[in-house]
């Protein structure tokens, strides 16, 4: 009997140990879909302090990233102006910029959560979506200029447009309604919306009728709904695709996605 019982033991300590080790190869694979790199640290180093290692690594490293700050984002010149990097470390230098710098690194000292929501997010996307692309993404301070940056397969995230509904240089600056877009849970809702927006441009935009244009909203934010799990997205553009895709259970989020007849959603 002692004997069985000594079986069954390293049997169990056995199956524990596999299990553990599938657990483990599980997340690491998860995790290791993408990472949020930290570009904003380099420019907090540089801008900060004037670090010109920080700014060689932000030149060699980053280029693309450097250039769409320059030229796309806070638009100061070219990437390739001679002058440039004194004119970037230059515009940094108002006294609110320089706080931005200093209270968004220290509000997003951490981002593992966003990292998390980022990968759970795109599995599931990329799942639904498999022809779709998994972009670069990176974190950058914007000078309060766009929210989320998306091209050349990368979505740039401004940590200093997501401070927080009450941080204190928005008001005066943007509305309530705004400012309440502005809070750490809605980054990753923002990010996934303007990829997908990217990846499913609207056909003929600016010639169609607003509702299309909010239907075709609709649709985006609906799908980031399931994707994060989190009914984040709530009008009612939303909920007219929410029960068409109710009603049509067969229809792909691709061909969701294809879609320009706007006839079969259902306002209310």
């Amino acid at each position: 009997m002692r004997k069985i019982s000594g079986l069954l033991l390293i049997s169990l300590i056995l199956c524990v140990a596999c299990q553990f080790k599938l657990k483990n190869n599980a997340d690491e694979e998860q995790s290791s879909l993408m990472s949020i790199v930290r570009y904003d640290r380099l420019e907090y180093r540089y801008l900060t302090t004037g670090d010109f290692s920080a700014l060689q690594e932000m030149n060699t490293e980053y280029p693309i990233e450097t250039r769409t700050l320059i030229e796309d984002v806070l638009k100061i010149g070219t990437a390739t102006d001679p002058e440039i990097n004194t004119k970037l470390l230059k515009f940094y230098q108002d006294t609110t910029l320089q706080m931005l710098l200093v209270d968004a690194e220290t509000q997003y000292s951490n981002i593992d959560d966003l990292n998390k929501e980022l990968n759970t997010s795109f599995i599931k996307l990329k799942r639904w979506l498999p022809d779709m692309d998994i972009p670069e993404v990176y974190t950058q301070i914007s000078a309060l200029d766009e929210s989320i940056v998306v091209g050349n397969h990368t979505i740039g995230i401004s940590l200093d447009k997501y401070l927080g509904k009450d941080y204190h240089i928005y008001n005066g600056i943007y509305s309530e309604a705004q400012r309440n877009q502005m809070t750490r849970d809605m980054i990753i809702p923002d990010a996934l919306s303007f990829y997908l927006l990217s990846l499913y441009p609207l056909k003929d935009f600016e010639t169609r009728q607003q509702t299309d244009r909010d239907l075709h909203m609709g649709k985006v934010q609906w799908i980031v709904n399931q994707a994060i799990e989190r009914k984040v997205f709530n009008t009612r553009f939303v909920t007219a695709v929410e029960q068409y895709m109710r009603n049509n259970p067969k229809v792909s989020y691709d061909e969701l996605m294809k879609m320009t007849d706007f006839s079969e959603f259902k306002l209310r």
